[in-house]
């Protein structure tokens, strides 16, 4: 490996002493007893670390064609990244998704759970909350001096999630988690005592939320055009013309739709509406799945099923990557997410399942795709064979390096993927796909829309409020006109744009630029293209922002 291999590595060995929690996530040992330094002088650490090394990569010469795309990958995230935390958009950060408090609360799912050792790890992180959220509350505090604050409608609503996590009739995630142990003696009376002072903590949390800093909190959560645009490019890896985008978030929704009708027709019959197909396969009891536990048990099944047929065919999964597990989530948020393997495979990859509280069926027509974009060919593929190809990248593009775009985008382009091998083949299942489709199709407009106070168009293809500026009301009204979702799972999804903005986008906007680098590549090699060396060389070039990505594949 050459001096910028050498530098990278370095970077994740000084990275992982500032994020404790971030360490356990990518399986480096020796941090699982502490919890990140959430202070200001704790944000600062880090990001004086990324601006010591964007100083010592930029006059290093790759000396090969992998380490450029390394430095190329590690200037435009780290780059953004240090944007990011000096216009203090990492610090002020709240939102019902991903803020500091659902990383220090997630990260306990993912913690070793048996034997002394890993219970002691556990209690010693619950007895640190009270620090890390009192920490927190000073940055959140100190950005809110400089004018950088969240908007008052999520802090309220993080408030509300951190009182569900601690209520012992909901889902007591804390007090959960001790009784779920095996631990006597004094450890037993400090876990115990632990758990008690992170649940205390979390609900101080709440209070402070409430009381303290959303009375400080902006009034709008829309972005506005500047912040937006930082945040657009951040998620995506690249720059794009938001109004062009916002316009073809149209186009492409009208299409997918025209799609859904045609499909609709096999399942219901000529000229059937899709409703009316939702109520066909949702009358099937065997596209019906009851219970919890049963429906993680079908993702399992589904899961293992695609990787089977996939491997030796299609692409050719590493051993280590065989193995992925379906998981439901502690809490009930609503969310479904994907975490990847420890480094040395040990944790293997997850999907996991936050179900509302009042959701007891689930439909598997719609989810069929889900497991494929959450799974194989989707994020456990595209995540497990980057930390399996130590030969061919550095320890910060396996394990640290991410982009929303690029992980998203490719994770939607294998549910598509997915109809064009024959996966899909079932109407249902495609219907379902579609639908899904249309979701992200539906959030490029309504996120755009809503955070730039987007004029809606005139002659747009639904007749939706013509002529009208986008509001947060509207943006809910279109969802469920487009999506057909369990309205508790439709209302967190809003919430999550108007809190997280430009990420949303970041799925269909991604599959666009993955699809159109695809093209080009087929383009330049004629008759040589070969889709399974396609997929195969795209990904072992690791995470990367799209810009970075083009320009690699370009190379190729």
């Amino acid at each position: 490996m050459g001096q910028i291999d050498d530098l990278a590595n370095r970077y994740v060995d000084e990275w992982a002493p500032l994020n404790p929690t971030g360490a356990t996530s990518i399986g480096v040992p020796g941090y699982d007893d502490q919890l990140d330094d959430l202070s200001p002088e704790g944000f600062g650490a880090q990001a004086e670390l990324i601006r010591r090394t964007l100083v010592e990569l930029d006059p290093l010469e790759p000396e090969t064609e992998r380490e450029l795309v390394a430095k190329e990958a590690m200037q435009e995230r780290l780059g953004l990244d240090l944007e990011r935390y000096d216009s203090g958009d990492v610090a002020s950060d709240i939102n019902v998704i991903a803020s500091a408090v659902h990383g220090l609360r997630m990260i306990f799912d993912l913690m070793p759970t048996e034997g002394e050792a890993a219970v002691a790890n556990i209690s010693a992180r619950l007895g640190g909350f009270p620090r890390a959220i009192e920490q927190y509350q000073q940055s959140l505090l100190a950005e809110a001096a400089r004018g950088n604050v969240s908007a008052r409608a999520q802090m309220l609503e993080v408030a509300e999630q951190c009182t569900i996590w601690t209520d012992p009739a909901r889902d007591n995630f804390f007090g959960g988690l001790a009784s779920r142990l095996t631990a006597s003696g004094a450890l037993r009376a400090e876990l115990t005592r632990n758990a008690e002072a992170a649940a205390a903590a979390t609900q101080g949390f709440a209070q402070f939320l409430r009381t303290e800093l959303a009375p400080l909190g902006r009034e709008k959560e829309a972005a506005g055009r500047e912040r937006y645009e930082r945040a657009s490019q951040y998620f995506l890896g690249a720059r794009v013309d938001l109004d062009e985008t916002y316009a073809w978030g149209f186009e492409e929704l009208a299409r997918l739709e025209a799609e859904m009708r045609t499909v609709a027709a096999e399942i219901a019959g000529s000229g059937a509406t899709v409703d009316r197909a939702v109520e066909v396969l949702d009358a099937d009891p065997a596209r019906t799945v009851a219970g919890k536990e049963a429906f993680r048990e079908w993702m399992q099944a589904t899961a293992d099923k695609a990787i089977a047929e996939l491997n030796g065919t299609h692409f050719d999964i590493p051993l280590p990557i065989r193995t992925v597990e379906a998981c439901l989530a502690p809490t009930s948020d609503g969310g479904i997410y994907y975490t990847g393997p420890s480094e040395d495979f040990s944790r293997p990859g997850r999907m996991w399942w936050a179900v509302p509280e009042a959701q007891t069926t689930f439909s598997t027509w719609r989810e069929a795709s889900t497991v494929y974009h959450e799974g194989v060919p989707g994020h456990h593929l595209q995540v497990g064979q980057a930390v399996y190809e130590s030969a061919l990248l550095n320890r910060w593009q396996r394990l640290l390096c991410w982009c929303s775009g690029h992980g998203e985008g490719w994770a939607l382009y294998a549910e598509r993927l997915m109809d064009d091998l024959g996966f899909l083949a079932d109407p249902g299942d495609k219907l379902g796909m579609l639908d899904g489709q249309a979701l992200r199709a539906t959030r490029v407009i309504v996120d755009i829309g809503m955070h730039l106070e987007l004029e809606i168009p005139r002659d747009n293809p639904f007749g939706f409020h013509p002529g009208e500026r986008w509001t947060p009301e509207l943006g809910l009204e279109f969802l469920r006109q487009h999506c057909r979702m369990h309205d508790d799972v439709l209302r967190f999804e809003w919430k999550r744009y108007l809190g997280w903005a430009g990420q949303a986008p970041s799925y269909k906007v991604g599959e666009r630029i993955w699809l159109q680098a695809r093209d080009e590549v087929k383009a330049r090699k004629g008759a040589d293209f070969d889709l399974k060396a396609f997929h195969r060389d795209a990904l072992n070039l690791g995470a990367l922002g799209l810009d970075p990505l083009r320009k690699a594949l370009a190379r190729l």
